[in-house]
């Protein structure tokens, strides 16, 4: 008798598919909101607080359930936040107002954060033990991919195609699809499940042994974050409105080419020492913000994508090595408290100093504001503990 061969399932990397296709929904909107202006008529200030919304989503649930897929199983939380994405999706379908982007984007952070742990741990368990290390990068580079591929895609579709405010979440939606499927056909990898978890309060927590390593890393994060926010949520108004050029897949591909750097900025930290890595990505960071603050003093866009690639590589490979020190520093019962308070640090960097920017432009002007904001996120960048303490340095990213 013959017997068929075991159905072979997803691994890490469709897992790793599914965790980029989940991230591109949240930052779709980013070359939109130019038109979203002209169709509803609101300030640049606006723009800022409807993208502070989503961060608002992400903290709330790295703060009240950033466990909950320890408990109650990595696939019905991915499938959890596969149902956020769609009906992110369906509420910029039917937008007829403020009302609507403010719960998409509301959606779309709670969206970003269950997939923000819940992937990367699923796809780093899918992976064999001699490849983890590969599994790691693989989550990474499916997080700051998916996110960067978000406005491209929008931006293509919003300059080239019809339909420019529903086609890109409509593809959104079909690409929801099979990843829905995928999910399904991945196999468990919580062994121990509770069959009525419910999301508990996590707090910030950092034990006392790790302080040191953690405000020696906590700015960068801060900064590093901040530039991604500046980036997605101001950046496309400064090139339509300063620069006057109203190219919606221009714009889309300068965000996605600055979180294609903090990719490549990540693969670099791999190859050294955290300790050799963070200050590396601190100096590229700042040297960056120089060259986005000059681009936005003498309004130029080659200044501009130079800057933010700089500045992108920076942040990649400053925030693998902040991760790396922080998780080599706590001790193994509180590492993953540890980490979710630096998470929580760099979201705190993608909302606040944008939402900055938008009321500084009330005053300043968006260049003025750009400038303003590019100067404090430098200093940011360049702040952290100095001599005292050593923190405990640990390899570049997760084995």
């Amino acid at each position: 008798m013959i017997t068929a061969a075991p159905r072979r399932r997803p691994g890490y990397l469709a897992a790793a598919a599914v965790f980029a296709v989940g991230m591109m929904g949240t930052t779709l909107p980013t070359p939109l909101y130019g038109l979203y202006r002209e169709e509803i008529g609101f300030s640049t200030f606006v723009v800022t607080i409807v993208f502070a919304v989503y961060a608002v989503g992400v903290l709330a649930v790295l703060l009240l359930a950033g466990d909950y897929s320890d408990r109650a199983g990595r696939r019905p939380v991915l499938l959890a936040a596969l149902a956020l994405s769609a009906g992110s999706a369906v509420c910029f379908l039917c937008e007829n107002g403020l009302p609507l982007l403010f719960a998409g984007r509301l959606l779309s952070g709670f969206a970003a954060g269950l997939f923000s742990g819940t992937a990367t741990a699923a796809v780093i368990e899918l992976a064999p033990p001699e490849r983890r290390a590969r599994a790691a990068f693989a989550a990474t580079a499916a997080n700051m991919g998916g996110l960067g591929c978000g406005p491209l895609l929008a931006g293509l579709l919003a300059q080239y195609a019809p339909h420019p405010l529903a086609l890109p979440f409509l593809a959104h939606l079909a690409l929801l699809v099979p990843a829905t499927v995928v999910v399904l056909l991945l196999p468990e990898t919580v062994e121990r499940r509770e069959r009525r978890a419910r999301p508990r309060p996590q707090g910030v927590r950092v034990p006392p042994g790790a302080r040191a390593a953690f405000a020696l890393c906590a700015p960068a994060a801060f900064a590093g974050f901040a530039l991604l926010g500046l980036f997605t949520a101001v950046a496309p108004t400064f090139v339509a409105q300063t620069l006057e050029v109203t190219n919606h897949a221009v714009a889309g591909a300068i965000v996605f080419s600055v979180f294609l750097a903090s990719t490549l900025g990540q693969l670099a930290a791999g190859r050294l020492e955290a300790d050799r890595a963070l200050p590396r990505g601190r100096l590229l960071l700042v040297s960056g913000l120089v060259l986005v603050a000059t681009s936005l003093g003498v309004e130029s866009l080659p200044l501009l994508v130079a800057g933010g690639a700089v500045a992108g590589f920076g942040q990649g490979m400053a925030f693998r090595a902040a991760v790396a020190t922080v998780s080599a520093a706590a001790p193994a019962e509180q590492r993953g408290a540890t980490i979710s308070a630096l998470f929580v640090i760099a979201y705190c960097g993608i909302s606040l100093p944008v939402v900055g920017v938008g009321a500084l432009t009330l005053w300043l002007g968006l260049r003025g504001a750009g400038l303003v904001f590019a100067v404090c996120v430098a200093l940011t960048a360049a702040a952290g503990r100095r001599g005292g303490d050593r923190p405990a340095s640990g390899p570049s990213g997760p084995n």
